[in-house]
């Protein structure tokens, strides 16, 4: 039944947001140029790979030897604004129309990150992953990357229907209160180097 709501919805938003997402697509294009569609590779369930597409939201900028500066100089403040709003997330409503991802569920991370969790983190993969999740209603990018993942964790053991549109509807005002940002402001988290087993 939840694989059934989220195609039910996911293809409705899809449909009811198109001017949203055609607005988006064209301001990307005007401040950030192409490719509009950030695509990158997560792990999702049972860690298994998928292509997660999102509205990009970082600038091609690189230093005197051709790496990319800090996400934190290419966040862009239209990137920041795509990111506080979650209008970055759209692209993801096909990854769930696809069956990668589910409305709710623990956020896709990095591919990187797989052999840092340690055995009680990793069944945050016991579940498709989500464009919004227990975790972010309860802190987003405010709290560390241990309380982001017991949350996930206790998502995964809690999971019901009721608690799906609880999430959903409490993700919606938080969004629209730009709740959850980081402490410095930003709508980034630093990166997971691992939890001290």
């Amino acid at each position: 039944m939840k694989r059934q709501i989220d195609l039910i919805v996911a293809l409705s938003a899809l449909v009811i947001l198109l001017p949203a997402i055609l607005i988006v697509c064209i301001l990307t294009r005007i401040y950030l140029g192409n490719p509009v569609i950030f695509v990158q590779q997560r792990p999702g369930l049972n860690g298994r790979p998928f292509n997660l597409f999102k509205f990009r939201t970082m600038k091609d900028e690189f230093d005197s030897k051709g790496l990319p500066l800090p996400d934190a100089e290419r966040l862009s403040r239209y990137g920041k604004f795509l990111r506080s709003t979650s209008l970055d997330e759209l692209p993801g409503l096909w990854n769930v129309v696809k069956g990668e991802m589910s409305l709710v569920g623990p956020r896709p991370l990095l591919m990187e990150y797989l052999p840092l969790y340690t055995k009680e983190q990793a069944h945050r993969h016991d579940v498709r992953p989500g464009i919004t999740g227990w975790a972010q209603i309860n802190g987003r990018n405010a709290v560390s990357w241990e309380e982001k993942f017991a949350a996930d964790i206790w998502y995964v053991n809690n999971q019901s229907l009721t608690l799906d549109c609880k999430i959903m509807a409490l993700t919606i005002i938080k969004v629209l209160k730009k709740d959850g940002v980081s402490a410095e402001g930003e709508a980034t988290m630093p990166k997971y180097t691992g939890t001290r087993r």
